[in-house]
């Protein structure tokens, strides 16, 4: 299963949210939002952010943002 962090981190991305803007807005950096990214990736077997974001789509996780 995904972190609370991955799945905060995956709601942003299915926002269409640039890692700059979600590390601004977590307080964290762009490369520790890539890290949450690539381990998210590799989790759930995805090969990109596009195809990532899609998938979370379709399954309904994360919630969207509100």
């Amino acid at each position: 299963g995904l972190t609370t962090r991955e799945r905060e981190i995956l709601t942003h991305l299915v926002a269409g949210r640039t890692y700059a803007e979600i590390a601004r807005e977590l307080v964290i950096s762009e490369k520790t939002v890539s890290v949450h990214v690539s381990n998210v990736l590799h989790k759930t077997g995805t090969a990109n952010r596009v195809e990532l974001a899609g998938l979370a789509r379709r399954t309904g996780v994360p919630p969207a943002l509100s």
